[in-house]
């Protein structure tokens, strides 16, 4: 009961399913592209809505080609589809040209999405106090959007990426002038809309104390490990 509250607490979803719906996101993503794989997805989602607009799901052919699409969609067919249907081949998912970033806008957007702003603080035999603190702002996704990922180092004049063992890649500046001199004025111009924007604003006050110096002293620490604690996933809501 308690596990489920929590999820519930965590997590929102916005679900649109009506045809009329559909029709109204459809004709969205017509017009604002998406640039990572998952137009892909879409594509094939635009399909089978044009079969189930068209009560093609209704006949054996129809319903068999939903099967085909769902098979490359996200993450495929469920293990009774797949039994249910053996024989099934799948569609051809669609190719994606490589994409590019030309919207500043879209990049905050997708930062809302897929970003973290990150206070690291950690043990140091070099520091007075004993420990230290490290700044990092970390965009991920799924390897399959690699040249994606990678393009942000030549968008934004920073960063570097890191591969990870759950199949994704990382988008990482953690030098601090980058974060100041970049990263801070680009989100200022272009302000993240969602609660994400709470932990820009925690991460902003961190960088001006520590381009203060004052993470060398005992109080700025203590302060900065306040904001720390009630920074992503410590966020009250």
């Amino acid at each position: 009961m308690y596990s489920s509250w929590v999820k519930v607490l965590l997590s929102r979803n916005y679900r649109v399913e009506s045809l009329k719906g559909l029709a109204i996101i459809i004709n969205h993503f017509d017009k604002y592209s998406l640039i990572t794989k998952k137009q892909a997805d879409y594509t094939l989602f635009k399909l089978a809505y044009g079969l189930i607009k068209n009560k093609s799901h209704l006949t054996e052919k129809g319903f068999l080609e939903l099967i085909a699409l769902k098979a490359v969609l996200n993450n495929g067919l469920s293990d009774d589809l797949s039994i249910a249907f053996p024989d099934t081949v799948p569609a051809v998912r669609p190719e994606i040209p490589l994409p590019k970033i030309i919207d500043p806008s879209w990049l905050a957007g997708f930062t809302d999405a897929e970003g973290c702003f990150s206070v690291i603080i950690f043990k140091s035999p070099t520091s007075k106090l004993g420990e230290a603190v490290k700044l990092s702002f970390i965009l991920t996704q799924s390897i399959r959007d690699e040249y994606l990922i990678k393009s942000l180092i030549e968008y934004l004049g920073c960063g570097n990426t890191s591969l990870d063992s759950r199949g994704t890649i990382d988008f990482k500046v953690t030098n601090f002038s980058s974060i100041r001199d970049t990263i801070l004025p680009f989100f200022n111009e272009y302000p993240l809309q969602g609660n994400k924007n709470l932990d820009f604003s925690d991460f902003s006050e961190v960088v001006t104390l520590m381009e203060n110096k004052s993470h060398l002293i005992k109080e700025g620490l203590d302060k900065i490990k306040i904001i720390h604690n009630r920074m992503n996933t410590n966020r009250k809501q």
